[in-house]
């Protein structure tokens, strides 16, 4: 058996076929990337209604966020 050049990589010991990557993925820019990306855009979306909602309470009872006395 002939040996290779490289110490890590010996001739003989089969390790499969690697599946090629695109650039994106390679990036770690993947398909699973897209879906966190979407999934967080959703909660950040809910978290910021809830917000003005909130805010929208608020301004309508009378409430303010500030110490300023009302006149």
């Amino acid at each position: 058996m002939t040996d290779s050049k490289n110490i890590n990589n010996p001739v003989g010991q089969g390790g499969g076929q690697r599946k090629r990557q695109s650039r994106a993925e390679r990036q770690n820019n993947g398909p699973h990337r897209n879906l966190d990306r979407q999934n967080a855009a959703d909660r950040k979306a809910e978290l910021v209604r809830k917000m003005r909602e909130k805010a929208g309470t608020a301004e309508s009872t009378g409430q303010r966020g500030d110490d300023t006395p009302q006149s």
